[in-house]
């Protein structure tokens, strides 16, 4: 397998990382454990979670897998902050104080003494960056968090933190972690450049949308058992719409045509798009899993690069999934 440089630092990563939102939520503990020993087993070492997943049980999940495996070394390990972790109004967001606090939390969740990839899991515009940063910077040097990132921010507030760092000398960022798929292609217009121009490794999450792009949905009311949108609704429902089943039922033909699986298509894909290290998958099963692996080994041709986007055209969008995001005005019929 070629392992992919996370941006411009020297952190080697697997060209797929293991999302684990669904650990605890709904995936019980040995179900999560099966997942990780089978990314061990194919050489994944890119584990992506995070603190509000499953209210800390994700992080708990992982943090007894690499105690009871002892493997801890092999892993690159990503977690993040930003939303509530509990009543008080210090309990989220990018504060220093929050910050601090809950790096030492994902740290004792995770039963290690440092997070490879420590990442704001949200902006804070009411916070002054160099307050951000300063406390990122503390933990780098501490020795705490070994590199920093950010998930789901606009390119222009990365610009001002990689200005601010390079200004203050602190810790920079080297990875952004925005929703990406053929579905919705909006950071191929200013992320993707700013990406490539200075060095950003990019992990998108959602890279088959949701099932949309699998064909597992055919009614924009009407959602399967045990998909996101009928288990969490809200901002999973509303990224069903009908362009996006459409364009995704015009994805499986085209995967099918190619003797791939519409999950491996997906993957392949975001994978091999300019700026991407790695799409974070996320799967419920070990044979899931096992059915994506051959991506590892895979490249995109042009001919079906071309056939993507005959389907969804660069820079647009059908289906919204940056709808977790205030600052994305743009209105997605």
């Amino acid at each position: 397998m070629h392992y992919r440089n996370l941006g411009r630092s020297g952190l080697k990563v697997s060209p797929l990382g293991l999302g684990t939102d669904n650990f605890a939520n709904p995936l019980p503990e040995p179900v999560a454990h099966a997942l990780l020993d089978q990314a061990y087993t194919a050489g994944i070492n890119l584990i992506d979670t995070a603190n509000s997943y499953g209210n800390g049980d994700s992080e708990r999940f992982i943090g007894r897998w690499l105690r009871q495996r002892g493997c801890r070394h092999a892993f690159v390990i990503a977690t993040k902050l930003y939303y509530p972790t509990g009543p008080g109004p210090n309990d989220r967001s990018n504060s220093r104080r929050h910050i601090l606090q809950a790096c030492e939390d994902s740290l004792r969740r995770l039963q290690t003494d440092y997070i490879d990839l420590y990442q704001l899991h949200r902006p804070a515009p009411e916070i002054p960056i160099e307050e951000t940063l300063y406390a990122l910077d503390m933990l780098v040097r501490a020795g705490k968090v070994r590199y920093i990132g950010t998930t789901t921010h606009p390119a222009w507030q990365i610009m001002e933190a990689l200005a601010y760092s390079e200004l203050r000398r602190f810790a920079r960022l080297v990875s952004d972690q925005p929703p990406y798929n053929l579905l919705d292609r909006r950071i191929e217009n200013e992320l993707v450049p700013l990406a490539l121009k200075h060095g950003l490794g990019l992990l998108p999450w959602a890279p088959l949308a949701s099932g949309v792009l699998l064909g597992r949905y055919t009614d924009a009311t009407r959602y399967p058992a045990g998909s996101r949108a009928a288990l969490r609704g809200g901002i999973y429902a509303e990224r069903v719409t009908a362009n996006g089943i459409a364009a995704g039922q015009q994805f499986v033909a085209l995967a099918q045509a190619h003797n791939l699986l519409p999950a491996q298509l997906g993957l392949l894909w975001v994978k091999d798009q300019p700026a991407i290290t790695a799409p974070l998958y996320g799967p419920r099963t070990v044979e899931q899993l096992e059915q994506v692996l051959p991506v590892l080994e895979m490249s995109l041709s042009g001919e079906l690069r071309r056939a993507c986007d005959a389907l969804v055209q660069p820079g647009s969008v059908v289906a919204n999934f940056h709808n977790s995001a205030p600052w994305m005005k743009m209105h997605v019929q």
